[in-house]
């Protein structure tokens, strides 16, 4: 593995040109959409993240992987406005994130799904998603009583919900409880609901996780179009070397909340610092990612 696609924890280094990430020759050139750096958080002593340096490269996809406990779900929950950190600062497309609450967050362009999902079970599917609206007049209080003034703007919002329905083939229960979807559907829904503001950067936490495999490859579709089709950025949180390797461009480990190597997938599944990691699990469907050759792996 090379130096650039190794970076060992603290040391606070840059990744060097994304060698294999390009789809096209040439085509790939660093330009993060996010850069994170000295970002800290603790809980009684106990040291959650520690990440000296981090870059999300634009229109790519990354895979965040590490044992349970490296302290992923944490660092997005701080990325993104959920969490306050001990220290550390972040920025977004040049502007910086620090002390920004995740609504906030969520309408510059950066929105993130959950490991459970939070769907409003006694509202419909239609309504679960066209809650995802940001800025809507008929949530100011001043506005609410005046219909003409939310009436068109709602109309665009069911507009664009309907459309994302029918994208991932849940139209046919709009008007059904979300309560009533099965654990693949409401993951479904969920990454719905974030694409309605539109963002540039969507954040997805194990999206596979407890999914009905015959959902897992509309899911896999799903992330692959985000980037292909709509040139957004796409980072997920997933254990399932399988899927990270089939669609992931550049790869990052966590261990015990640090930065422990980062990389073409090809080069991380042989480093031995995160073989190590996922030997060192304490949970069963934690395992050391294996190199597959490319007849195996997906076109992505």
């Amino acid at each position: 593995m090379s130096a650039d696609a190794h970076v060992p924890a603290g040391s606070g280094r840059t990744i060097g040109p994304l060698a294999g990430v390009a789809r096209e020759p040439g085509v790939a050139k660093p330009d993060p959409v996010l850069v994170v750096d000295g970002l800290r958080r603790s809980f009684g002593g106990v040291t959650a993240v520690d990440v000296a340096h981090l870059e999300i490269q634009r229109g790519l996809i990354t895979g965040l992987i590490g044992p349970n406990g490296a302290g992923k779900t944490t660092l997005f929950n701080l990325l993104t406005g959920f969490d306050t950190p001990d220290a550390g600062t972040w920025s977004f497309d040049g502007e910086p994130l620090g002390s920004t609450s995740a609504y906030a967050v969520a309408r510059r362009g950066m929105v993130r799904t959950f490991q459970l999902t939070k769907a409003l079970s006694r509202m419909t599917v239609l309504e679960n998603l066209m809650l995802g609206g940001a800025g809507q007049a008929g949530e100011r209080l001043s506005l609410a009583l005046l219909a003409p003034a939310w009436r068109r703007e709602e109309a665009a919002l069911r507009e664009r919900a309907e459309e994302l329905l029918v994208r991932f083939k849940l139209d046919h229960m709009r008007d059904q409880f979300a309560g009533t979807l099965s654990g693949g559907q409401r993951k479904l829904l969920e990454m719905a609901r974030a694409l309605m503001v539109e963002p540039s950067l969507v954040m997805l936490d194990e999206p596979m996780a407890g999914v009905n495999p015959a959902l897992t490859q509309s899911l896999l579709g799903h992330v692959k179009d985000l980037r292909d089709r709509e040139g957004r950025t796409v980072v997920f949180v997933e254990h399932d070397m399988d899927v990270v390797f089939d669609i992931s461009d550049w790869v990052v480990c966590l261990a015990e909340g640090r930065v422990i190597a980062e990389g073409p997938p090809e080069s991380i599944g042989s480093d031995e610092a995160v073989i190590d990691a996922y030997l060192g699990a304490s949970h069963g469907r934690d395992r050391p990612p294996r190199k597959r050759p490319p007849h195996e792996r997906g076109t992505a």
